[in-house]
């Protein structure tokens, strides 16, 4: 029986016997296409051939290519687990032809790869076309039938529909008929009853397709018209699983060499069995079949370089992950981190045909590890809660659970609003999702006035004037209208204030009419700055946003509440703001094109003083990758280029314009948008009006602060320049200590060298003054029966007092050795024994030194052939010395 290795090489090898050239597969991550956030199917790779956009040459390729299915037209995740043969993550092995070969040659193919290379029985095999579109004006496909006509019976050509046999990629795009091979693996006694023809494309899962021939003539454009590809194309795929289960004479995907190896580990690892036949059984078998296929979905998807996520492709594996980890839990028992687990059988079995695994296994198993930590911690309590939930509302014979339940389960428990709904769609229930975002917006509101403050009721000065609202280029927070985008300082009247008490500090909140200042929020810090009218000036220390109203805060409030006021931002502080604000969103643009597109922000602070960044990179980043991205934003900043401000366009207008969305945010049906080139994101905060304003750009720190996100800090304009002057000043300062000389790394280098060779002259003196200690101190040695006992004070580092004593334990039998010296002005002992002594005469020179110490006012100890002790009186260390050799006799005599 054949491997499943063995089955992905032979395709390989015949198709390169068929004058193909054998391709490596493409990552499963797409990278470049806005149509697609995963390869889907084999030709993905192949679209801008089969566009006409790039040189089909070599017209006729092969491979096996990672694929996966879990979202939009190909959605299979639901199933998967629960038969045979889904699956998220797959391999299709694919040829394909670009203006070579058409629908003869590759039916002959195909034929003789199933039949004469695989030897599957050609009466199990039955073959689909295309049954035609009159509203579409295509005929059935007879070109393809007669083909087939050539190797099966009439019966087994089956017409097609179009949902099974017209391929199309997506909406639009190429496509065009396509013919299914399927295979009928059922027993004798089950194809006699019901011939395969009738279990064709009927969810049999003994009946199955196995192969897909398209024949690639048309693309469809936007307005659903189909027009003819500058070329005929062919694009096959078979899927491998499939394949591989027909081969191994088995009934399930998950009973091949493709799976079993995992699944055998799960059962290693939970103690528990596949498939055997238990009232639980049915549970526990699905379980374990959708963990094994889900851990190859993630660890592939993380290879290729998307990290799990709040996002798009990031949202989807983290999606795919947190199902098996569900399952794991619920039905296999697992309350600790066990899928990463898996992840070496994986490696070991797929490893050789994808290196990236065995590249990045370490990478890989860092980022499950703590995902599936991360969400254990939200089921052990939510399950069972939401168990009772739907229980509850089954009970009452409702469809849905109520949104103040999810709430619960999310503000509680920390279950996230979508895994609810998933598992209640598995149960036949829904959920209440306005209900849910109702009391989401109760709980901000909650949390807003939860501060343990003391507040006071709103005391209203002056009214807002009939008719006075933002207009297109300002905000409207609540009552205030927002005009700091543009100006830093407005006329502006007291709307209301009340008084807080923090901690017997008391504070004052204004809402002004009109206001300039910037409220903390989308990690800008508050404006700072004053309120002034002809007889005060109000210090206002910072703004914050409370229930959307911009509130500024003050030590005090002024003496005539209704005056007019100057709004003023404090400029100098707002200015550094922007450059730094605007500097995030350069230095976001630049990561992305420097380490790659799964770079996203995962949160920031900017503020006057400088700039802080989160994101989303699975391993430092270099100095090398850190200064090409320094380049890349003063480049920007050096060009100088203008803001684009896109404001209160709808929230689509955004989309199109390749706005990145920041922080996870949910925004509203108009947003605005703020560009800089290449750079595009939504964002509320205040920015320069050109890149040249941030001045200079520089990186100050790249560290680590969870797994699989970094954190840079930076600096921009005026702090640059202070850095620069301080670095100048410390030159200058190294710089006189050479008298001035210019070239100060060519001397520094130079007084290291010599540093150094005088450090090795001073070693080798203190080296030899060891061993003319270590002479002297043998010679004179005093004997005591057969005991030598080798005693002195010595002038010498402890690191060669301590290589004396042992070179000494090493050359002198019986050696009883005790030596005193001063190490940074204070005493020091360091005694040895001999080995024998230690093993035949009892010394244990470690509890020995202990004694002696204290004549030394010191303590220590160590091993029973080698010690030593410190302390502070000196004058002592002669006295213990003798003490230690006398401690250490009575031990012998004894």
């Amino acid at each position: 029986m054949m491997t499943a290795n063995e089955i992905r090489d032979s395709f390989k090898k015949y198709f390169e016997s068929k004058g193909h050239a054998i391709v490596p597969s493409a990552p499963m991550v797409v990278k470049d296409d806005p149509t697609l956030m995963f390869t889907n199917a084999g030709m993905n790779q192949w679209k801008d051939i089969i566009l006409g956009t790039k040189d089909p040459e070599p017209r006729r390729r092969a491979d096996s290519q990672k694929c996966l299915r879990v979202s939009g037209k190909h959605n299979d995740l639901e199933e998967v687990g629960h038969d045979t043969y889904h699956h998220t993550m797959f391999e299709m092995l694919g040829n394909w032809s670009f203006g070579d070969y058409f629908k003869e040659g590759a039916i002959d193919m195909a034929w003789e790869y199933l039949v004469d290379v695989l030897g599957l029985n050609p009466n199990d095999l039955y073959v689909t076309v295309f049954e035609g579109s009159p509203e579409e004006g295509i005929a059935r496909d007879d070109e393809a039938a007669r083909y087939w006509g050539k190797h099966v019976p009439a019966d087994h050509i089956i017409n097609g529909n179009k949902h099974d046999n017209f391929w199309e990629m997506g909406d639009t795009g190429p496509c065009g008929p396509c013919s299914e091979i399927h295979l009928d693996s059922r027993t004798p006694e089950e194809k006699a009853k019901v011939p395969g023809r009738d279990l064709v494309n009927k969810d049999d899962p003994q009946v199955i397709e196995i192969w897909n021939i398209v024949f690639m003539q048309f693309e469809r454009k936007a307005d659903s018209s189909l027009v003819p590809l500058g070329m005929n194309v062919i694009d096959t795929g078979m899927g491998f699983e499939r394949l591989v289960r027909a081969l191994q004479g088995k009934h399930s995907n998950y009973d091949t060499d493709v799976f079993q190896p995992i699944i055998k580990k799960i059962e290693e690892l939970t103690g528990l069995k596949y498939e055997s036949g238990e009232a639980k059984g049915e549970d526990i078998d699905v379980a374990m079949r959708v963990i094994s296929d889900h851990i190859r979905a993630v660890a592939f998807s993380i290879a290729d370089g998307q990290l799990p996520g709040n996002a798009k492709a990031g949202y989807v594996i983290r999606r795919i992950l947190r199902r098996a980890v569900r399952y794991a839990y619920t039905f296999l028992g697992q309350k600790q981190a066990f899928i990463y687990r898996l992840l070496p059988t994986l490696t070991a079995e797929m490893g050789a045909s994808y290196p990236e695994l065995v590249a990045q296994q370490e990478l890989i198993s860092k980022v499950m590890k703590e995902e599936e930590e991360s969400f254990l911690r939200t089921l052990e309590t939510g399950i069972r809660l939401l168990d009772k939930v739907m229980a509850e509302t089954k009970a009452a014979e409702k469809k849905e659970i109520g949104g103040v339940e999810a709430f619960t389960l999310f503000d509680t428990y920390g279950f996230p609003l979508d895994l609810t709904q998933l598992i209640c769609r598995e149960n036949g229930l829904g959920v209440d999702e306005d209900g849910f975002t109702t009391e989401m917006k109760k709980q901000k509101d909650r949390a807003r006035n939860a501060a343990k403050v003391e507040t006071d009721d709103w005391v209203t000065v002056s009214h807002v004037q009939e008719g006075e609202k933002a207009n297109e280029n300002e905000a409207q927070h609540g009552d205030s209208i927002f005009v700091g985008w543009d100006y830093t300082e407005t006329a502006c009247h007291i709307l209301r204030y009340r008084r807080i008490t923090q901690k017997k500090q008391t504070s004052y909140q204004i809402v002004l009419d009109k206001t300039p200042f910037y409220a903390e929020m989308g990690g800008q810090v508050g404006d700072q700055g004053v309120l002034v009218s002809e007889n005060d000036t109000i210090e206002i220390i910072d703004t914050k946003s409370e229930n959307g109203l911009t509130v500024h805060i003050a030590k005090q409030l002024p003496a005539c509440l209704d005056a007019e006021f100057m709004a003023c931002v404090d400029t100098d502080k707002r200015h550094a703001s922007e450059a730094n604000h605007s500097a995030t969103h350069l230095l976001d643009q630049a990561l992305r094109e420097v380490l790659g597109t799964h770079v996203e922000q995962k949160g920031s602070l900017v503020s006057p003083d400088g700039l802080r960044f989160d994101f989303s990179h699975f391993q430092k980043v270099t100095p090398e990758e850190l200064r090409e991205v320094e380049r890349i934003v003063n480049g920007r900043i050096r060009e100088n280029i203008s803001l684009t401000d896109h404001r209160n366009v709808p929230i689509e207008k955004a989309k199109e314009l390749g706005a990145i969305a920041l922080f996870g945010e949910k925004y509203g049906d108009h947003v605005r948008v703020v560009q800089f080139g290449k750079s595009v994101e939504f964002c509320g905060g205040c920015h320069v009006k050109a890149t040249g304003q941030i001045g200079m750009f520089k990186i100050i720190s790249e560290s680590s602060v969870a797994a699989g996100i970094r954190r840079i800090e930076a600096i921009t304009g005026t702090k640059v320049e202070e850095m620069l002057y301080a670095m100048e000043d410390t030159v200058m300062a190294i710089r006189n200590m050479f008298n001035g000389q210019p070239d100060v790394r060519a001397n520094i280098e130079r007084i290291i060298m010599e540093n150094a060779e005088m450090k090795q002259q001073v070693e080798g003196f203190i080296h030899e003054k060891g061993q003319l200690a270590k002479k002297v101190l043998i010679e004179k040695a005093e004997h005591k029966g057969d005991i030598t006992i080798i005693k002195g004070l010595l002038l010498l580092p402890p690191e060669t007092v301590k290589d004396i004593v042992f070179q000494i334990r090493a050359e002198v039998p019986d050696a009883l050795i005790a030596i005193g010296s001063m190490n940074q002005d204070k005493p020091l002992l360091t005694c040895g024994a001999s080995d024998n002594l230690v093993k035949d005469n009892g010394v244990n020179v470690g509890k020995v030194i202990r004694d002696a110490a204290k004549l030394i006012q010191g303590g220590g100890g160590g091993q029973p052939h080698f010690a030593t002790a410190g302390g502070r009186n000196a004058d002592g260390l002669s006295a213990a010395l003798d003490k230690f050799v006398e401690l250490a006799l009575n031990t012998t005599q004894a």
